[in-house]
């Protein structure tokens, strides 16, 4: 990490996480693509349940200790983040990922009718991240290997910030998340 200019070594494994309140935008500006590129996803919250809402007034109003623990190891993080690298995807879903990223960028090759609410597609980190997220999903599911289920299943936390879209989409209330969509539908499953 890079901190004016001056660099700092972290431990792995090592996450970071940043937020955004979309209603409060002062003094706060806009990422970079370049920078928001770096993200693997782009995750969307919503409000809470009641049911929710009810626990975070009674751990954040009573002054009661909230019990904190380590779930897992750094090793076993580790361990993890290498065993993913083994899980198997096919050309075939090496394939379906370029044509997905693809369709970001020449949406009229996949008989997509939104170019014109894309300012810029997606980079091959997308794709790179669409592997690695899909093997994880696999992985989670209990499987040694990727299905097109798995890629589709976190496409759009993987693609949400990484298309830009233009003015008229913005105009016309077209979200990333409907192309996405679109894409999905469009683009052959193998």
């Amino acid at each position: 990490m890079t901190i004016s200019g001056d660099t700092y070594r972290l431990d792995a494994p090592f996450l970071v996480l940043a937020t955004q309140n979309p209603i409060e935008t002062e003094g706060t500006y806009r990422l970079p693509e370049a920078q928001v590129d770096r993200f693997m996803f782009k995750l969307l919250i919503d409000y809470p349940s009641k049911a929710e809402e009810k626990i975070i007034i009674r751990r954040m109003t009573r002054g009661e200790h909230i019990d904190v623990r380590k779930m897992i190891s750094e090793d076993r993080i580790r361990e993890i983040q290498l065993f993913n690298q083994e899980i198997y995807a096919d050309e075939t879903i090496e394939d379906y990922v370029t044509d997905i990223v693809d369709a970001t960028r020449n949406p009229s090759d996949y008989n997509l009718d939104v170019g014109d609410m894309i300012e810029y597609g997606a980079s091959p980190r997308a794709s790179i991240y669409l592997i690695l997220s899909g093997k994880a999903h696999a992985m989670r599911d209990g499987r040694g290997y990727v299905v097109p289920g798995d890629v589709k299943a976190i496409a759009a936390d993987v693609l949400r910030h990484r298309i830009f879209l233009s003015y008229e989409a913005e105009a016309e209330e077209v979200t990333a998340g409907q192309i996405i969509g679109e894409i999905l539908k469009q683009v052959k499953s193998p």
